[in-house]
């Protein structure tokens, strides 16, 4: 006879070990799956030449009039997506971010005129507001001790597609000999099939801010997932389990089993935004968070600034009617140098609290010198190289600084410090952009832009340098305080 505690149990266990894999696996390759074939688009280091050779554009309307559409449309949306993102749950965001990219891409491939580009802009923006719905969607569906591996897989994901993207266009302009037309309906049918892979992620039944569930509700949610007909059994201690359990009642992923409770919970949005507002004042009462977020805010509005115009640069310092171009190669090359200074960098054992702000006025005299040398040596390889140089040490900074900010918050904390940080980076660049940039402004030239930049990094890293200065007098002054008095106490 058989032993109904001897098998059975066992077979349990491993079923539930292998679901609960099941259960974070799926819904993190589907979502790096999108991930890739977003970030997959050979056309885009090659865009500033094609509009202005496809469209019939001039430089002053590209870089003047149609570029600051998409500064002012991510700073317009950031925040009400950065609410609705939470609010319906991830998903239908994910959604809204693949069909703005496809817009964006079909109206590259037919749109004329300067009205069209510009409404392609906005589109645009509004894909780039988006993209905090894909990173912020996994944390929904996995337990908190996945959240590094898990973020690893999907920044590796995009990582992977850009570079793969830039190294495709780069070898079908190169040695195919292929049109940016072409390139163009890649990447409108690679952001297709992210699309289309999106609709296939589960619908998260909680979020950050707006969906908090009760214990009793966390506990039900711990379910191990059915990997042949993707319904879930759950694993909760009222759930009496027969003999042949494996026909038991299953619960569908998307929670209809608690439905009728959820119904009953009424989100007060009122109270969350009080919430946010005092943990906004908690997490920035803080002098190191405060400044590392500082420097966080100017030097990411100085980067995009970079890296929006540094093609129009390009075509300044190597006309289109060159064949000889290697953005791709370049922002592939920058992409990957630059993963692999933040792995070195995640080995560095240094004290950041003490020489924290002069390590970053140091690196960031070391950005405007790169940006320097891009705008005034007219030579496209020395440009190329900086460029390489300027995404390498930002890349580097922006880790430590990420580190550093969320080594005590909480994840809803630090989403939304992530959030004001981006939101004040990108006021700044509109108001950058405002100015410098835009034709209602003083509507400056490239090369006069880009010397701009240059001293906007430098004044950073003045800042910084006589903060940091600072900072160490002072705690010097009080390790010599503190040892003057140590004999006299004895």
């Amino acid at each position: 006879m058989e032993d109904s505690h001897g098998g059975r149990p066992a077979r349990r266990s491993a079923r539930a070990a292998g679901g609960g894999a099941c259960c974070w696996a799926l819904p993190t390759a589907l979502l790096c799956a999108y991930g890739f074939f977003c970030s997959v688009r050979p056309s885009e280091p090659f865009l500033t030449r094609y509009l202005l050779g496809h469209k019939n554009l001039s430089e002053t309307q590209v870089f003047n009039e149609i570029y600051p559409v998409w500064t002012y449309s991510y700073l317009a949306l950031l925040f009400p997506v950065f609410l609705a993102t939470d609010y319906l749950r991830y998903k239908p965001v994910v959604l809204l971010q693949g069909l703005s990219l496809i817009v964006t891409w079909f109206m590259l491939l037919y749109a004329q005129g300067l009205r069209a580009v510009q409404f392609l802009e906005f589109f645009y923006g509004m894909g780039t507001a988006t993209d905090i719905a894909y990173y912020a969607y996994i944390y929904s569906v996995v337990d908190i001790n996945l959240y590094q591996k898990v973020t690893s897989y999907c920044r590796s994901a995009t990582l992977v597609g850009y570079t793969v993207g830039s190294v495709s266009g780069q070898v079908l302009v190169s040695v195919a000999g292929w049109s940016l037309f072409s390139l163009n309906v890649i990447s409108l049918t690679s952001i297709s099939v992210a699309f289309g892979t999106a609709w296939f992620l589960p619908m998260p039944q909680k979020s950050l801010f707006f969906h908090h569930l009760t214990s009793q509700q966390l506990r039900c949610e711990m379910k191990v997932m059915d990997c042949k007909n993707g319904a879930a059994v759950q694993d909760h201690p009222d759930v009496q389990r027969a003999a042949g359990w494996e026909e038991e009642t299953k619960v569908p992923l998307n929670g209809e089993g608690h439905s009728a409770e959820k119904q009953k919970q009424k989100v007060d949005i009122v109270k969350v935004l009080k919430d946010l507002w005092r943990d906004f004042l908690q997490c920035y009462s803080s002098r190191t968070m405060l400044c590392w977020s500082v420097w966080w805010a100017l030097s990411t509005c100085g980067y995009f600034q970079v890296i929006n115009y540094a093609q129009g640069l390009w075509e300044m310092v190597l006309p289109a009617p060159s064949a000889d171009i290697y953005n791709g190669a370049v922002e592939a090359a920058s992409t990957l140098l630059g993963a692999v200074a933040v792995v070195v960098v995640g080995h560095i054992k240094t004290s950041w609290a003490m020489w924290g702000e002069v390590a970053l006025a140091l690196f960031s005299f070391l950005i405007a010198a790169a940006v320097y040398v891009m705008d005034t040596v007219r030579n496209i390889w020395v440009c190329y190289a900086s460029y390489v140089i300027f995404r390498i040490i930002y890349m580097m900074l922006i880790t430590i600084a990420t580190f550093q900010i969320a080594t005590n918050l909480s994840v809803e904390r630090y989403a939304l410090v992530f959030g004001v940080n981006t939101f004040i980076a990108l006021a700044l660049q509109t108001l950058l952009t405002v100015i410098v940039v835009d034709a209602s402004g003083l509507g400056l030239d490239i090369f006069t832009q880009f010397m701009i930049y240059a001293s906007y990094f430098a004044a950073i890293s003045l800042v910084f340098l006589v903060s940091g200065i600072c900072r160490i007098v002072r705690a010097y002054t009080r390790l010599e305080q503190v040892q003057s008095r140590s004999p006299e106490s004895q």
